[in-house]
């Protein structure tokens, strides 16, 4: 298992970039790699994964020092196992409102006394061939792998200041358009009353010690963001093939 390079980054006060990516081709993460971003994150909520996809992207994002991460589904102990066995570094995990989801994805993230992950012989573990002792790899582990909740709804504002005191994650992460939607606006994130919303979001956050992350469709955007406090700003593939080709596009007469 290697060092996770995004989580440095963070700790050392920096802003991490990357992309979000419903893809299973392991090409587009050696792309995004490329390109110097610094995670990837695949999209196993939206996108049509499955765990046996994983790894193959896991070893792409790996051969490019992109720290691979992943949005799963569901919170099940089971699913989130089999994408920690191929080597995701963190899981941002949707629609989580109240204390015991977070506890449950904190336990299915870290191997004891932290949580109840499983060992095996599995990728993660070099499987158990690696330089470290099963000790070290386990304390290891828990150190690298990032447990990022996705805020969505209102109801997780609400219990957002209980939620922040909880041992074992290292940040959250906004969704604004389906939090917009929680809060009776259908037509996207931009009202003042979403902007003021997601601001104080970000106030709690960082008053509780912790960090956040976001999504941003351009640079301007990000670096407003990372202004804000922001520690993790994604934009999506989709995006980035839109705003260049786009740009691209303005050559045609």
């Amino acid at each position: 298992m290697k060092e996770n390079q995004l989580k440095k980054r963070i700790e050392s006060g920096k802003a991490g970039l990357g992309v979000i990516s419903p893809t299973i081709d392991p090409t587009i993460c050696e792309y995004i790699g490329l390109l110097g971003m610094d995670f990837y994150m695949i999209d196993g909520e939206h996108g049509a994964i499955t765990a046996s996809d994983v790894t193959n992207m896991v070893r792409a994002c790996e051969l490019r020092n992109t720290t691979p991460l992943a949005r799963i589904r569901s919170i099940d102990a089971k699913l989130i196992l089999q994408y920690m066995d191929a080597g995701i570094m963190g899981v941002m995990m949707p629609t989580i409102d109240n204390a015991d989801d977070i506890k449950t994805l904190v336990e299915a993230i870290k191997y004891p006394p932290f949580g109840k992950r499983g060992l095996g012989p599995v990728r993660a573990s070099d499987y158990m061939q690696g330089p470290m002792s099963q000790e070290e790899y386990v304390s290891f582990a828990n150190e690298q792998t990032l447990v990022m909740p996705q805020i969505e709804t209102m109801e997780c504002v609400k219990n957002l200041p209980q939620l922040c005191k909880i041992e074992g994650v290292d940040g959250f992460i906004i969704g604004p358009r389906d939090l917009a939607m929680s809060m009776g606006f259908y037509d996207g994130p931009g009202h003042d009353e979403v902007k003021k919303v997601l601001d104080e979001i970000f106030a709690t956050i960082l008053d509780s010690g912790k960090w956040f992350g976001t999504v941003a469709g351009n640079a301007a955007g990000a670096e407003a963001l990372i202004e804000k406090g922001a520690s993790m700003v994604m934009n999506s593939v989709q995006g980035l093939i839109k705003t260049s080709g786009n740009a691209f596009l303005q050559a045609r007469k």
